[in-house]
C-alpha cells in the first residue's frame, strides 16, 4: 500500500527502535547452562532453573552485568548504583515459569546517546535506557510425521534464560535509513566492546521499530505500530520506510492506524499484522522476590571503564586526523574488524606516512578477496613490506596487488614472490630507452598521432611499452622517456 509523495509530505514519521543483544558469556543468565547452543539438540542445553520447575532459584551472571555497564559507558549513558529485577508476567508456550526476569523501574545504564552518520550528516539519537533479562524459549511450527500430517507447535528451550541487553531510544528518528544506520553503529559498538557477536542471521541481535506518523508541525504523537521480523539491516530500513506509507496511506483513505504488532515479510516487501499491541501495565511488573537489588560501586565501574578499548567514533576520527584517511576508507576499516587490524599492525611495521598506501590495499585487495569467502593466510609484516617495496618503485602498484593475491592465497613472503616470478620493476634508464625505441619504431602511426597533437596517443605507448617489458618497466619512467623522445625534432 503506497501513498501519494503529496501526502507523505504532510506527515513526519517518529520511531524509536527497540534492541536485543544476545551477550558474550559462557553460561546463561541466571544458571550454569551452556550458551553453545548452536548446532546443539533441541532441549539439551537447559536445567531445571532455565525449565522453572518449582523450587529452583536463579543466580545472576556478573559476566553479563558487566557487559551491559560496559556498553553503558560506551554510549555515555548514566550507570545506576543500585538496582533491582522485576518480573515482566505475560503467558506464551515459550516462557516456562509464565514470567521473564528483566528490569523495569531500575535500569542498569540509563539517558545515553549514540552519534553516527547518515546520507544528510551526522546524527544523534537519544537511548531512553539499557537493561538486563534473559531470553525465551523458541518454537517451531512442523508438520507432525505420520500419516495424519497434522500441523504441531514444538517447543526448544536451550535458549530460555540466554542473557540479552534491551537498548531502548527515545522516539527521535525520523527515515528508515537514520534507523538503519543507527542499528549498525550500534552492533558495531557491542563488537568492538565484546558485548555480543550481535550477528542479525543467528539470532544474536533483534530490531524492533516503533513507528508512527503525525502531520508536519505538530507535537502529538500518532498511533504506534511495532514491527518485527526484520533479520537483516536492508530489511530494517525498508520495513520502516513502508510502514510509513502504509499509515499515511491508510490515513489519507480514511482507514486509519490501529494499534498493532506487525511482521516484516521480505518476499512480498511488506507488514502483515501479527496481533494487539499490549500495553506496559499488561504486564504487571513487579520486583523479583528471590533476587537481591544490585550495587554498582565506583571501584568496580571504574575498573569496567577503564577496560574499555577504542570506541568505532573515536577510532574513525583517529585515522582520519592523524593517519590522513579519507572519511570513506576510515569507515570501510572501522567497520571490519578484521581488515582494521590488519591495518594497524601493518602501520604499525611500515609507519604512518604509508597508511594511505596500505588502506589502499586492505579496503580495496584484502576485502574483496575476504569476501570470496577465503580467509586467507595475509601476515601484517608482509603487508608492510609490499607496500614499502611499492613506494621504492621496486614493483608498479599494479604488480603490488598481484603480489598481494599470492601471498593471500599461499601466506608466501612477498620477495620471494617478486624474485620467482621476476616482477621487480625495471627502472634502468638504458633499458627503457632501448624498449622505448623498439615501440616507436613498431608503431609509428601512434607516434605521428602524438606529435600531429592527439594527446590520447601517449597512454597507447606507455601500454606498448609496459607490455614488451611484461609489465615490469617503471611507468612514470617510460611516459617521461616516451615525452623525451617524441618531442625532439624529427
Amino acid at each position: 500500500m503506497a501513498a501519494p509523495a503529496a501526502v507523505l509530505t504532510r506527515y513526519e514519521a517518529v520511531i524509536g527502535i527497540e534492541i536485543h543483544c544476545q551477550l558474550r558469556t559462557a553460561s546463561k543468565m541466571f544458571c550454569g547452562c551452556s550458551t553453545d547452543i548452536d548446532g546443539a539438540a533441541p532441549n539439551t542445553r537447559c536445567c531445571p532453573v532455565c525449565l522453572g520447575l518449582p523450587g529452583v532459584l536463579p543466580t545472576i551472571n556478573k559476566a553479563a552485568v558487566e557487559h551491559v555497564i560496559a556498553t553503558g559507558y560506551a554510549i555515555e549513558a548514566t550507570i545506576a548504583t543500585t538496582t533491582r529485577w522485576d518480573r515482566k508476567n505475560y503467558f506464551y508456550p515459550d516462557l516456562p515459569k509464565g514470567y521473564q526476569i528483566s528490569q523495569y523501574q531500575l535500569p542498569l545504564a540509563a539517558n545515553g546517546r549514540l552519534t553516527f552518520d547518515t546520507s544528510e550528516g551526522p546524527f544523534t539519537v537519544r537511548i531512553r535506557r539499557a537493561h538486563l533479562e534473559e531470553d525465551t524459549g523458541r518454537l517451531q511450527h512442523a508438520e507432525q510425521p505420520g500419516a495424519d500430517g497434522r500441523r504441531v507447535s514444538l517447543i526448544d528451550y536451550n535458549r530460555s534464560g540466554m542473557p540479552l541487553m534491551e537498548i531502548v531510544t527515545e522516539p527521535d528518528i525520523r527515515t528508515g535509513e537514520q534507523a538503519r544506520r543507527y542499528a549498525e553503529e550500534l552492533r558495531l559498538l557491542m563488537k568492538a566492546i565484546g558485548a555480543s557477536d550481535a550477528e542479525m542471521e543467528n539470532g544474536q541481535m533483534r530490531v524492533e521499530a516503533n513507528v508512527s506518523i503525525r502531520p508536519v508541525g505538530t507535537e502529538k504523537f500518532g498511533t504506534r505500530v511495532e514491527v518485527k521480523n526484520m533479520n537483516s539491516m536492508k530489511a530494517v530500513e525498508r520495513a520502516i520506510a513502508y510502514e510509513i506509507e502504509r499509515q499515511a496511506a491508510a490515513i489519507a483513505s480514511g482507514e486509519g492506524v490501529h494499534m498493532e504488532t506487525r511482521g516484516w515479510d521480505d518476499g512480498s516487501q511488506s507488514t502483515y499484522h501479527m496481533r494487539a499491541k499490549e500495553e506496559e501495565n499488561d504486564y504487571r511488573y513487579f520486583p523479583e522476590p528471590d533476587l537481591p537489588p544490585l550495587v554498582v560501586t565506583p571501584e568496580w565501574g571504574a575498573a569496567i571503564r577503564a577496560r574499555l578499548p577504542e570506541l568505532p567514533s573515536a577510532r574513525r576520527a583517529r585515522y582520519q586526523t592523524e593517519l590522513g584517511l579519507s572519511a570513506y576508507d576510515a569507515d570501510v576499516l572501522v567497520t571490519d574488524p578484521g581488515a582494521s587490524g590488519l591495518f594497524e599492525h601493518a602501520v604499525e611495521v611500515a609507519g604512518s606516512p604509508l597508511a594511505k598506501a596500505i588502506a589502499n590495499l586492505v579496503t580495496g585487495e584484502y576485502l574483496r578477496l575476504i569476501k570470496a569467502g577465503d580467509p586467507g593466510l595475509t601476515s601484517p609484516a608482509e603487508l608492510a613490506k609490499l607496500v614499502q617495496v611499492i613506494d621504492r618503485g621496486d614493483v608498479s602498484a599494479s604488480v603490488g596487488k598481484t603480489i598481494f593475491a599470492e601471498h593471500f592465497e599461499s601466506g608466501a613472503a612477498v620477495e620471494s614472490i617478486i624474485e620467482r616470478h621476476g616482477y621487480r620493476q625495471i627502472s634502468d634508464a638504458g633499458v627503457l630507452g632501448s624498449a622505448v625505441e623498439q615501440v616507436l619504431a613498431a608503431n609509428p602511426g601512434a607516434a605521428a598521432d602524438y606529435r600531429a597533437g592527439k594527446a590520447a596517443a601517449i597512454g597507447f605507448l606507455v601500454g606498448q611499452v609496459m607490455r614488451a617489458t611484461r609489465g615490469q618497466a617503471n611507468a612514470a619512467m617510460v611516459q617521461a622517456a616516451l615525452r623525451d623522445r617524441l618531442d625532439r625534432p624529427e
